[in-house]
Parts: C-alpha cells; structure tokens; sequence
C-alpha cells in the first residue's frame, strides 16, 4: 500500500488574514522582508475573478520512465500518486504540482477536480495542464495552470513522483505546507515562518493605501499620497482615527 505524508497546516485566522492582501500586495512585501521573488511563473488564472489562500499540498511529476511509470491508469488506480496528493485534502487547502512546464500532459480533469471540491480545496496551482476544462471550471475551483490538453496525465511524457516533499512551481520553491495567495494577477508562495511578518506588514500597507486611494481618486497629489508621505501621514493618522481599519 501506498503511504504518504500530510503537512502541518497554520491556524485559519493567519491564511484568512493574508488571503484579504492580494498577491501584489503580498509579492510587494515579502520583497521586503528578504523573498525577492515569489511569483510562481507560468501559471495563468482559468477561473477569472476567482481569488484564495491556502496551505500548499504539494505533487511532483518527473520524466516518465517505463520501467517506473504505474501502466495504463486504470490497471492499478492506486499507485498513481496523483491521486494520494488529494486523499490529503481539508477545507481551504491548495495543491501545487511541478509538472515541470510540460504542455501535453493533464495533471488533474474532471473527477479528481470534483473530489478535490468535495474535499473542501479552495484549487490548484498547476505548472503544466489541466484537462476537461468545460467540466472543471463550473466548480468554482480556483484554477491557475499553464494551459489545457485533452491529454490525460500519464498519457505522454511524465508521471507523479512524489507527493508533499518540496517542489519547484513555475521555477520558485515550494515547501508543504507553505501558504499560497492566488488571484487574477497570479500566484504567490508565502513561506511559513514569514507568514505572521507579512500579515502584520500587509494589513499596515493595505490600510494607508485605502486612505491614499481615497485622496488620489479626489484628485490629489502622487507625490504626496503615493507612497504615503511623511508630509501626508498626519491627515492619515486623522483619517484613521475616524475610520476604523478593515476587519
């Protein structure tokens, strides 16, 4: 039988707070805070205005190798590991695969796509292709792949690995467990033990940007509301206290 590992999921408070940042947001200060890039390249939003946060499940494909490779998909349905990666799946949590860039190979269509939603995932951050989109996208998954094949994932050159063990997503690593922030301008890897850092830096710089949004759309002055100023910071710090920070 096959086993694999679960990972260590944070509390559901910290995962709500970050997904209220934004990726861009998010990108923006963990740059600050030493990651200089955490954008996982490729993978483009298939579920347009969908956005979600979550700890990553992690799936790895490699070359396929025959004398490695499980066989046609049905023979033995249990030692396809992309199946195991999902078993794995609580309410919010998101599977990111390396499937290494390749264009002709289907990590997940239709049914494992149902499984996962009726496992609670929030989605699927893909560097490779989905399949049976016309099927999966009415679920209301949050999707973020390279592209779609009516290929399905064994079918040409690759096959799953290995299961919750560090990835490389669209060239950036990602570790089980870390939390992923995704929407239409992409998806962003938040490591850990950064993650109670960014929350507290993000929730600040969302907060004066709402007050700097407000002067811009009235016409004021970039230079001084963006960034925020220190010529500007006392109207803030006014403006704050007659606005209560977003809950």
């Amino acid at each position: 039988m096959t086993h694999t590992k679960d990972i260590q999921r944070p509390s559901r408070e910290l995962v709500e707070g970050l997904a209220n940042l934004g990726s861009a947001t998010a990108s923006g200060e963990l740059s600050r805070l030493g990651i200089r890039d955490p954008h996982l390249r490729g993978p483009v939003p298939l579920s347009p205005g969908k956005a979600v946060a979550g700890p990553a499940l992690t799936l790895q494909f490699m070359p396929k190798r025959e004398d490695l490779a499980a066989g046609d998909e049905y023979d033995d349905p249990e030692k396809q590991l992309h199946r195991h990666v999902l078993y794995h799946v609580q309410e919010g949590d998101i599977v990111v695969v390396d499937a290494r860039g390749d264009m002709a190979s289907g990590v997940f269509g239709e049914m494992m796509m149902t499984y996962l939603k009726g496992r609670g995932g929030a989605g699927v951050v893909v560097d490779g292709c989905l399949r049976d989109t016309p099927k999966v996208k009415p679920l209301g998954l949050g999707l973020w792949a390279r592209g779609t094949t009516p290929n399905f994932h064994t079918q040409t050159d690759l096959m799953p690995f290995a299961v919750n063990e560090p990835v490389a997503c669209g060239g950036t690593l990602v570790m089980p467990g870390d939390i992923i922030i995704a929407d239409d301008d992409g998806a962003v890897v938040v490591p850990i033990a950064l993650a109670p850092a960014l929350l507290e830096a993000g929730s600040q710089h969302a907060e004066w940007e709402d007050f700097s949004r407000l002067r811009l759309s009235q016409g004021g002055d970039l230079r001084k509301y963006y960034p925020l100023s220190k010529d500007a910071e006392p109207e803030y710090r006014a403006w704050r206290a007659s606005n209560p920070p977003r809950s």
